[in-house]
């Protein structure tokens, strides 16, 4: 419950936020009497789609940790915290990137995800989970990975994404809604007074249908970008020790009970299967780990990227 409140209040400062800059700057009435103003329509939807992911993703970190409730390790209280913080301070050192922020949430499922608004300035974050039921070389594999989200800048990256497709929703949706509203007006014989029924019915139902068809795009994306990570922490970690660490999470039959906000850059996904696979942030573990199988061992790792 705790969970939902957050996510709700949080979006909705966004809303507000987003809707005083709107008003501020005047580009929300873009129907007149004159018909559609396409400058001030995008503009409306350009803050509106990526004004709300670069707030969300700024303030990722922060939401992240009350979220799952994750402690950051300030100073390791025991042999296990010091071995993550140095393991993951060696990969950021290794991946060109300033060092992550550490910490560990209580869940069952073994899992771990990244976030930050930057390579620079970013959270690595693990389950007990997952410390509990995988060797000290799989979980070094699933910090290598995470590290690899951060170095391969897959937060923003994915952000900008997700902006630039909801902007286009935003802005389609209401195009075919001014258009129909204006069809049905022509038909009747009357003037042209703004927005009807017709407008509001018309983009909510065109900006749904959209919205699957952007989630689709950016989820494509999602599940290629896994594939860099994956590569990225054989690099960091060994490529056996990812295959491993793969296999371990495939025989682990344990739902994700991260936040959506974090799924996308969890280590694991779900189990997809026909249409729903298109919808899935994370490729199948089977693909992942043939991937694996199949590249070169001399994978290596730049400031930026992963490559192979």
């Amino acid at each position: 419950m705790k969970r939902v409140m957050l996510f709700l209040l949080t979006n909705l400062a966004i809303m507000l936020v987003l809707g005083i800059t709107v008003s501020v700057l005047g580009v929300g009435r873009f129907i007149t009497q004159q018909g559609l103003d396409l400058g001030s329509l995008f503009a409306f939807a350009a803050i509106f789609g990526m004004g709300g992911a670069f707030i969300s993703l700024g303030i990722s970190k922060w939401v992240a940790k009350k979220q799952t409730g994750a402690q950051v390790i300030e100073q390791p209280r025991n042999q296990a915290e010091a071995w993550l913080f140095e393991t993951v301070r060696a990969q950021a050192e290794k991946a060109g990137i300033a060092m992550p922020e550490v910490a560990i949430y209580h869940s069952p499922e073994p899992n771990a995800f990244a976030t930050g608004p930057s390579r620079n300035n970013s959270l690595v974050a693990v389950s007990t989970g997952l410390l509990e039921n995988m060797s000290r070389d799989e979980v070094e594999a699933v910090l290598a990975h995470e590290v690899s989200h951060v170095a391969n800048g897959d937060m923003v990256t994915l952000t900008l994404i997700q902006g630039v497709v909801n902007t286009f929703v935003i802005a389609i949706a209401k195009i075919v809604g001014y258009a129909v509203d204006r069809a049905l007006n022509s038909n009747n014989n009357s003037e042209y007074h703004g927005p009807g029924a017709a407008y509001w019915i018309t983009s909510i139902i065109a900006e749904i249908l959209l919205g699957f068809l952007a989630t689709m795009i950016v989820m494509w994306f999602s599940r290629q970008r896994e594939f860099r990570a994956d590569a990225g922490g054989a690099a960091l970690a060994g490529r056996g020790k990812m295959i491993s660490a793969l296999e371990r999470l495939k025989s682990i039959h344990e739902p994700s009970h991260l936040p959506s906000q974090m799924t996308a850059f969890g280590i694991k996904g779900g189990a997809p299967s026909g249409l729903k696979a298109l919808f899935m942030s994370h490729p199948p573990l089977e693909e992942r780990i043939a991937a694996l199988q199949a590249q070169s061992d001399k994978v290596r790792v730049s400031g930026d990227s992963a490559t192979f």
